[in-house]
């Protein structure tokens, strides 16, 4: 992460905070010995440029949990060197400090946006800049990448939808709901959580679904988990779907919520399809 900022003696004191265990990894172009002479001297070169008020860029690299448990302070100054150089900023006064006060280490890095000259270093774009930088600083020192860890991710979430779409199916199948109390409560039966969606107008926007760390639009998951396509293979009862056409509305744990016309419509036509084939089949035995 990297940006610019104005609140250069706030920051300061929050990355040389002694209760978060933090100690200064890297430093260049200072000599004070606490966040109040490290910001006065910052302060001394920006007053050579008033136009520029956002004068400090703050970056907080992070490597992943593991490779930060296996992570010395002189590979950490390592990093900070490189991905300094890598965003060249290495004349310009900056100070980094890492902090171990939580599972996740992470290094806070601070540099004066104004050089000894006065002249201000360009920020476009910083963010982004900032982690091409990172990545090209974990490729160079055999780290997990941000690449890495969002395909792990990824492999992960579809790993969990397709399961999620198996189970749902045989939910629907072989358990077959009669309402969405009974599709929620089946589905919790296999450690799947539905959690229902409602809007501030009290109206049923669909579902999420919590399952093994992740927690999904149940669209996200795959369409046919979408509120409209489960209402299509839900067996409701006549006399309760009649009445969730004509109010728009239906029970679901035990309060009362709005649906779209549309919901409602989908409702009503699948019970008109059941008891049609209800019908047919009466007929096929006379």
């Amino acid at each position: 992460m990297g940006k610019s900022i104005s609140h250069t003696g706030a920051s300061m004191g929050y990355g040389w905070d002694e209760e978060k265990e933090a100690k200064v990894v890297y430093r260049e172009h200072l000599a004070g010995d606490n966040p109040k002479e490290i910001t006065e001297e910052f302060k001394i070169i920006q007053s050579q440029n008033q136009r520029c008020k956002k004068n400090t860029m703050s970056f907080v690299l992070s490597p992943t949990i593991k490779d930060g448990q296996e992570l010395k302070d002189k590979q950490l100054t390592e990093i900070t060197q490189r991905f300094v150089k890598e965003m060249k900023l290495q004349e310009l006064q900056a100070i980094a400090f890492v902090h171990r006060n939580k599972n996740h280490l992470h290094i806070h890095l601070y540099v004066n946006r104004i050089g000894f000259d006065g002249k201000a270093y360009k920020d476009n774009f910083i963010g982004k800049r900032s982690q091409q930088a990172a990545e090209k600083v974990a490729q160079q020192m055999g780290l997990t990448t941000v690449r890495e860890v969002q395909q792990e991710r990824l492999n992960q979430i579809q790993n969990v939808r397709q399961e999620l779409r198996q189970i749902h199916e045989k939910v629907l199948t072989e358990m077959k709901p009669k309402d969405f109390d009974q599709y929620i409560r089946y589905m919790k039966q296999k450690d799947i959580e539905v959690i229902p969606s409602i809007n501030k107008a009290n109206q049923l926007q669909g579902f999420r679904i919590a399952y093994k760390g992740q927690n999904l639009k149940g669209s996200e998951v795959h369409r046919s988990m979408s509120m409209g396509r489960i209402a299509e293979h839900i067996d409701f009862a006549k006399i309760a779907s009649q009445k969730i056409v004509k109010d728009n509305s239906l029970e679901l744990l035990g309060k009362t919520v709005g649906i779209s016309p549309n919901i409602a419509a989908t409702i009503a036509k699948r019970v008109i399809k059941i008891g049609f084939k209800k019908t047919i089949g009466l007929g096929m035995e006379i």
